[in-house]
C-alpha cells in the first residue's frame, strides 16, 4: 500500500491516521513534521512511506537515500539519521513494534513528549495531549491556561481539560492555528469564538 497525501485539510499525522495507518508511519511522519511546515512535512513523508513502510524496510535505505527522500524537511540530515537509529531500536528492542506507552516511546532517540503524546492518541488511540507551538500559543492566547512553556501547557491541560476531548485538542488547535489564530496578526475579525477570547498577548490583528 502506498502513501497518499489526502488534501482534507488536516494536519498530515492526522489524515494518515484517518487512513489508519499504523503506529510506525504516525512515528516517521511526526518526527519529520518537527519544525517544518505541513505541506513539506506531508510531501517528505509521502516520498518516505513509499520507500519504506516499516523498520526492516527502512534499515535497507541508506542514511542519504533518506534523507534525499525528505528533503527540504527541515534538518533532513539529522532526521535521515534518526529515523534509521529508531528503526533499529524497534526491531532490536522491541520486536519491530512501536511501543504504545509515553513512557517508552521517549526512550527512543529523538522522540520528545509532543511526539510521544501524538502517536499515543493517533496511533493507539489512547489518551494523550500533544503539545505543540499552536496548542501553546492558542491555549494560553483564549486565557484557557497560563503558561510558560509547552509542558507546563502539557500540564494543565491535564489537569482542566476534559478527557473525552484530549485525542482531537492538538487536530484542532493546528488547523485553526494555521488558518486564523496564527502567531502574528491572527484573524480575529473572522474567528468563531472572538468573544469568547482573552486575546492574551494580542497586538496586532486582522
Amino acid at each position: 500500500m502506498q502513501a497518499t497525501v489526502l488534501d482534507s485539510g488536516l494536519p498530515i499525522v492526522s489524515q494518515l491516521a484517518a487512513e489508519k495507518y499504523d503506529p510506525y508511519a504516525l512515528l516517521v511522519s511526526t518526527l519529520l513534521s518537527l519544525r517544518t511546515k505541513d505541506e513539506v512535512t506531508a510531501v517528505a513523508t509521502d516520498r518516505l512511506l513509499n520507500l519504506a513502510r516499516s523498520p526492516e524496510d527502512m534499515l535497507k535505505l541508506s542514511e542519504e537515500t533518506i534523507a534525499k527522500a525528505i528533503y527540504p524537511a527541515g534538518f533532513y540530515h539529522n532526521k535521515a539519521r534518526t529515523i534509521r537509529e529508531i528503526s533499529h531500536t524497534l526491531l532490536e528492542k522491541y520486536q519491530g513494534l512501536v511501543p504504545d506507552t509515553i513512557e517508552e516511546l521517549l526512550k527512543l532517540k529523538g522522540v520528545g513528549r509532543k511526539t510521544a503524546n501524538l502517536v499515543i492518541s493517533l496511533g493507539f488511540d489512547k489518551d494523550g495531549i500533544c503539545v505543540d507551538t499552536h496548542v501553546h500559543r492558542i491555549s494560553n492566547r483564549l486565557g484557557y491556561v497560563t503558561t510558560k512553556t509547552p509542558e507546563k501547557t502539557e500540564d494543565a491541560l491535564r489537569e482542566k481539560l476534559p478527557k473525552r476531548y484530549w485525542k482531537v485538542y492538538n487536530t484542532l488547535m493546528v488547523a485553526f492555528g494555521q488558518k486564523i489564530c496564527r502567531p502574528v496578526s491572527p484573524r480575529c475579525s473572522s474567528c468563531p469564538v472572538h468573544g469568547l477570547c482573552e486575546r492574551a498577548g494580542v497586538t496586532k490583528s486582522r
